[in-house]
């Protein structure tokens, strides 16, 4: 049997409950939308720990009125930076100037709380849990697309593809694109209670591996690893094992994270990326959102913040009233390019962090403690232009919030 809208309103389907799908939910829905979303897993169980939400990120939740939330959960990070295994600083982060020339400060906060916030913000019965969706009919002009699941057919006005770096819509769409490919490395991320002890957040980068450290507004620390190795791979007795071989005897306080840290709290997950551009980001009725469209490596802790900012940008475009093919077109131009250039500076981050030759490495560190000696807007400005991003819809609706009090205030 075919589930239909039935009060009139145009339909829209967000296959995926993950950060991306439930931005978009709640996009479309102040742009008119009727929005039902279907996640896979029984529960919301957001895959990884902590995500760092750049300026551009927060700039598009604000469109969905959720940016200044997640502003208020932003822990002082302080004085900062890159170091070596050993401790030594390569360059340090000046919070002040990296707000002016971000327009913000990056808030990092858990996944969990993130999915909470988002799922929170959406009327009740939007979501569906335990509803695994395949792809039947992308649609067209004349015919709606089509979603199968366990309790049968749901026509819609567009589909939201918004399922994962493994994304079935994604192979339904473009059968003959290759998919994703190995970056390379896996990643670790785990949470822990405090140390107990003060300490700078620092990245640091060692021969083929890297670390971090940063704080959390609730007083627990975020800490995240990576390493080249061959996919597919899992220590023997245990990844808390594998982190202490691989980074144990660096610089403090990365031995006491490790010592707060359980094993069943460490997650490993091999990273993979998009194995080139897809022709579009739309096909009929069907977009596709994050990782589903270009996942990436996480060198630049963009991979979230861009699927938010497909989410609105789509919600932008995709006009209930309007012509949606020419909508899907806008999206598919506007996002692409803009994703794919992430991508790539990702990619190329993620070399340069991952170098082993003993060589290459004493290069890039001269390098970059003379860039950090001439100013921190030099050390900066790569960045810039990727947290700079406006989302198109203004007012967003956080300010529209904030008139809107400031006038019944005012009003006798």
């Amino acid at each position: 049997m075919s589930e239909r809208s039935g009060n009139g309103a145009s339909r829209a389907v967000v296959v995926g409950g993950g950060i991306g799908g439930l931005t978009a939910a709640a996009a479309l829905i102040r742009r008119g939308w009727q929005v039902t979303v279907l996640e896979r897993a029984a529960e919301l169980r957001p895959v990884g720990a902590g995500i760092g939400l750049a300026p551009n990120g927060q700039r598009a939740l604000d469109v969905i009125g959720l940016g200044g939330e997640i502003r208020a959960l932003a822990a002082w990070q302080g004085d900062g930076g890159l170091r070596t295994p050993g401790g030594r600083w390569l360059s340090r982060t000046d919070p002040q100037a990296a707000a002016e020339a971000f327009g913000g400060s990056v808030v990092l906060l858990h996944r969990a709380t993130l999915i909470g916030i988002l799922a929170a913000a959406l009327p009740a019965g939007t979501l569906r849990t335990a509803a695994a969706a395949e792809l039947v009919e992308c649609g067209g002009a004349d015919r709606p697309a089509v979603v199968r699941t366990a309790e049968g057919d749901i026509e819609a006005e567009l589909v939201v593809a918004a399922d994962g770096i493994h994304s079935t819509l994604r192979k339904a769409l473009f059968p003959t694109h290759p998919g994703t490919e190995y970056c390379g490395f896996t990643t670790w991320r785990v949470v822990v209670p405090h140390p107990g002890r003060p300490f700078a957040p620092h990245e640091t980068w060692g021969p083929g591996r890297i670390w971090g450290t940063q704080p959390l507004k609730d007083g627990r620390v975020y800490a995240y690893a990576a390493a080249r190795t061959r996919p597919g791979g899992r220590a023997v007795d245990g990844e808390l094992a594998e982190l202490l071989r691989l980074f144990g005897t660096w610089h403090d306080p990365i031995p006491a994270v490790l010592d707060a840290a359980r094993d069943t709290d460490v997650l490993r997950n091999d990273v993979h990326r998009i194995a080139g551009a897809l022709p579009a980001y739309h096909r009929g009725r069907v977009a596709l959102i994050g990782d589903a469209a270009h996942a990436m490596a996480p060198s630049l802790g963009q991979g979230g913040n861009q699927a938010i900012e497909d989410a609105v940008v789509l919600a932008h475009h995709a006009d209930p009233a309007g012509e949606l093919a020419a909508g899907l077109a806008r999206y598919s131009a506007e996002r692409l390019p803009r994703t794919m250039d992430v991508a790539g500076r990702a990619e190329r981050t993620a070399r340069l962090t991952m170098l082993s030759n003993p060589v290459g490495i004493a290069a890039r560190n001269s390098l970059i403690r003379a860039a950090s000696t001439l100013g921190p807007q030099l050390m900066l400005r790569t960045f810039a232009d990727i947290a700079l991003w406006q989302p198109p819809r203004r007012p967003y609706a956080d300010q529209a919030r904030k008139q809107d009090t400031a006038r019944r205030q005012e009003t006798p």
